[in-house]
């Protein structure tokens, strides 16, 4: 059963989650041979000032974003 983690910063629509579960999954039947009912995807948010890059917060870093 392969389970898909997803780390990305807060406030991805609920559309974009719903084509990055559904892209996932689809994907991972084709290349693993295995049952959609198989894939699990789990999306955690997280938010850009608990999230550092490059030594900066990413809230900092990446303001507009």
């Amino acid at each position: 059963m392969p389970i898909l983690r997803v780390e990305t910063w807060s406030g991805t629509s609920k559309d974009k989650k719903r084509d990055l579960v559904e892209t996932l999954t689809r994907e991972t039947v084709r290349i693993l041979d295995c049952p959609q009912e198989a894939v699990t995807v789990i999306i955690d948010e997280v938010d850009k000032e608990n999230w550092g890059a490059a030594g900066e917060l990413c809230s900092e870093r990446f303001p507009d974003k």
